[in-house]
């Protein structure tokens, strides 16, 4: 599961498919509908917001709007809780790990599409930081 820290636009088509069924996943976990990956720690900074369906819900929606962008249709029906929240703190360490990450997949996937500079989900907001203590590195 890559729930990505990195704003939906950078990814490929490839890269946005899995994070909306990926993303879809992890709000199942969250809502309790399934037993599986409920330790899985790309979830861990969900489930120390407030409202964590709330949370998934914004992500899940700028998810849909990008893919709205792309005239793609993703079913926002499927999001459960798709209210507002404050930004999620990402750490400058975080952000460059993941689009590294990213930069390799879309030299092989789409490499018309690599490079450029990171820019965070709008749930995210930037802090100066190391990688996550979740992140498997």
């Amino acid at each position: 599961m890559r729930i990505w820290s990195l704003h939906p636009s950078q990814l490929d088509r490839q890269g946005l498919l899995a994070c909306w069924r990926e993303t879809l996943l992890a709000q199942a976990v969250l809502a309790g509908r399934t037993r599986g990956y409920t330790q899985h720690p790309q979830l861990q900074r969900f489930y120390e917001q407030n409202h964590p369906l709330r949370a998934v819900g914004r992500y899940l929606s700028a998810v849909a709007d990008d893919a709205d962008r792309r005239s793609y249709r993703f079913d926002r029906t499927r999001i459960l809780e798709p209210g507002d929240v404050p930004q999620i703190p990402v750490t400058d360490g975080q952000l460059a790990f993941e689009w590294q990450h990213l930069q390799r997949k879309l030299a092989e996937r789409s490499p018309e599409l690599a490079g450029g500079v990171p820019h965070p989900h709008p749930l995210f907001r930037v802090v100066a930081g190391p990688i996550a203590d979740w992140e498997r590195t």
